[in-house]
């Protein structure tokens, strides 16, 4: 099947603008495609399982980003999770960031196409440019393990923001070693959401950062 017939499939009911997610996404996925024969963007390219672990995976969570007025996708690769975010909540602003030149040029000129008002895309690394520009949330997926993370969202959490970030099913044992470096940043660590994918391609865990007195 297609992009968007996988989409139509997979992606929830009650997914706000589902119509749309459904039709850019799917865009957004044949530009990976097409993209992917210069540059190296993603081993997925299967039509369901880049529909699962792309976007499905992405949009899953919306609710915990609901209501944010700025969201900052921290290494965001080939747009994820920001994209797909970006068009189940379109009154929310994404700034999107990559480090990698030709990752942050593809999204780009991605976002261009897929005509994204609320989404500008920076060539930038995270732990500079969240000193300068607050975000109500930060997120990221495929990033390192937690105990390395608290040192780079710490300016983020300092400046108000929440980190909500995509793990795997081990995410119990990464809270547990990152841990005494949260106590010492008064950081307080949860899990706020699982759920599995579907085909059995993987179980994921949200896990939050926040400060807190609690710690």
């Amino acid at each position: 099947m297609s992009f968007a017939a996988e989409l139509a499939e997979l992606l929830p009911h009650d997914l706000p603008h589902r119509e749309n997610v459904i039709a850019k996404a799917a865009r957004h996925l044949e530009l990976i495609v097409e993209m992917n024969a210069v540059m190296n963007l993603t081993r997925i390219l299967n039509p369901r399982e880049a529909a699962i672990k792309h976007v499905l995976d992405s949009v899953l969570p919306w609710r915990l980003f609901a209501g944010a007025s700025h969201v900052v996708d921290a290494g965001t690769g080939a747009g994820f999770p920001g994209v797909p975010l970006s068009l189940v909540l379109p009154e929310t602003e994404f700034s999107l960031l990559d480090a990698t030149q030709k990752k942050a040029r593809f999204v780009e000129s991605a976002v261009a196409e897929l005509a994204l008002p609320n989404v500008h895309v920076f060539p930038n690394r995270v732990e500079e440019w969240i000193h300068r520009n607050p975000a109500e949330i930060v997120t990221g997926r495929a990033i390192a393990p937690l105990h390395k993370t608290i040192l780079v969202f710490a300016p983020a959490l300092k400046m108000g923001a929440r980190v909500l970030l995509y793990k795997g099913p081990d995410a119990e044992s990464e809270i547990a070693e990152a841990m005494p470096e949260a106590r010492k940043r008064q950081i307080e660590m949860e899990v706020v959401s699982r759920y599995e994918l579907p085909d059995a391609l993987g179980a994921r865990t949200i896990v939050e950062y926040r400060r807190g007195d609690r710690v």
